[in-house]
């Protein structure tokens, strides 16, 4: 059994209260079926910026920008893959990255 990242890209945020209620459900229920395979719920990214290899910065933006992280076991990728298709984050037109973390 490993671990992966799931790292989650773009989505929105609510416009409203009720919204946001309804998007904290589906987060909720999703996290909630993953039981014991949830090693760490994560949370969301704020603001970031990058820094390339000449050293220059620039505000992360777009589709591929990090807006939040969880960990989860699974035993192969293609079964954290299976996890990760539940996300919610796409339904708001978002995605889920999916990586093994390698124990240094």
């Amino acid at each position: 059994m490993a671990n992966y990242l799931f790292t989650y890209h773009g989505g929105g945020i609510p416009e409203t209260e009720e919204e946001g209620a309804k998007v904290m459900a589906a987060w909720e229920a999703w996290m909630g079926s993953l039981g014991t395979a949830l090693v760490e719920p994560g949370n969301p990214v704020g603001p970031s910026a990058t820094i390339a290899a000449d050293g220059s910065t620039a505000p992360s933006q777009g589709p591929d920008t990090v807006t939040g992280y969880s960990i989860v076991s699974a035993d192969s990728l293609d079964d954290a893959l299976a996890l990760a298709k539940g996300c919610p984050i796409r339904d708001d037109g978002g995605s889920v990255e999916v990586g093994e973390i390698t124990p240094m």
